[in-house]
């Protein structure tokens, strides 16, 4: 077996990298918060597996007052085995908005989120 397709300690093929695409409406802020290492590991903690097509109702947050910006989040491609662990390799790609509510206004500078 090679390194890539290493297995955890279930014996079951780990992901060495999944891509998830994210709506477009999501903003800059969105994408930051998206994009850092505490949210990649948030992710890799509340996911043991990824399947092509799998959608993950996510949120984050918008840095203020508890607000939460909640959004979809689809797998669009697995590497490797299906399991998720610490390793596993997260890369996002934009897909069309779908009227996220982007939280609250005061924290970005997009446009109102659509209808």
């Amino acid at each position: 077996m090679s390194t890539q397709e290493s297995e955890d300690d279930r014996g079951e093929p780990v992901a060495t990298r999944i891509e998830l695409s994210f709506p477009a409406d999501i903003g800059t802020h969105g994408r930051k918060r998206i994009r850092s290492d505490y949210y990649m590991t948030y992710l890799k903690k509340v996911h043991d597996s990824a399947e092509v097509g799998d959608e993950w109702d996510e949120f984050t947050d918008v840095g203020c007052c508890g607000s939460q910006m909640d959004m979809p989040l689809v797998v669009e491609a697995v590497e490797g085995g299906s399991r998720i662990d610490a390793d596993t390799e997260i890369e996002y790609t934009e897909r069309e908005a779908c009227g996220v509510n982007q939280g609250w206004s005061v924290q970005h500078d997009e446009p109102e989120a659509l209808d």
